[in-house]
């Protein structure tokens, strides 16, 4: 969603194409999960795979726990991210005024 913002506020026809994109990507991952989840059990031997036991479940949890809580309030890595990218920013746009400083002096 964030990458969608940037995008709409840089050009509103690339944040069109780009959230067309995750629209149909979200659809086919569902008709794709429903195949896989829902469908018909074809080769025997996979019927002997069992689901997640005990151990797997918990360590899924934690992971599962992160993805909702960074996806509901994406300000808990955000804000400890903020002053890194605002300095790595500063250095960039310096090196670019330098780069833009010495091609004006460049004589043809």
């Amino acid at each position: 969603f964030l990458t969608l913002t940037a995008a709409f506020k840089a050009n509103t026809w690339i944040a069109f194409g780009a959230t067309t994109g995750v629209i149909l990507s979200a659809g086919y991952a569902l008709w794709l999960y429903r195949r896989v989840v829902f469908g018909d059990l074809v080769k025997e031997s996979l019927k002997g795979i069992s689901d997640m036991d005990v151990r797997e479940k918990l360590l899924m949890t934690p992971l599962i726990i992160m993805t909702i809580l960074l996806g509901i309030y994406p300000a808990l890595i955000l804000d400890l991210i903020g002053p890194s990218v605002n300095a790595l920013l500063e250095q960039v746009h310096a090196a670019q005024g330098v780069v833009s400083d010495a091609s004006s002096k460049v004589t043809h």
